[in-house]
């Protein structure tokens, strides 16, 4: 792969972790940057159950205990993730 990448965030990234190479730390970045439009498409899927009232219990359970139990999840993902690819305060 050949580009032009900004130098200071190529750097930022080069010091989150202890890369073996450059390639490896690009297969992540772009593992990450697959894994958030998946989780659109996903998000996507499950529109219709947007439509469906959310306090409406049936043998499962209610849709707005399981969009908070997701989000707060989600929420928790974001925060490992922007946590180590946020440069250090050292």
């Amino acid at each position: 792969m050949s580009t032009t990448v900004d130098n200071d965030l190529l750097g930022r990234a080069r010091h989150l972790e202890d890369w073996p190479n450059d390639a490896a730390m690009m297969d992540a970045a772009l593992d990450a940057l697959v894994g958030r439009y998946r989780e659109a498409e996903i998000d996507a899927a499950y529109e219709a159950y947007d439509r469906c009232p959310l306090d409406e219990r049936d043998e499962w359970g209610d849709l707005a205990s399981f969009h908070e139990a997701n989000l707060l999840h989600r929420q928790e993902l974001w925060a490992e993730n922007r946590a180590q690819l946020e440069p250090s305060a050292e």
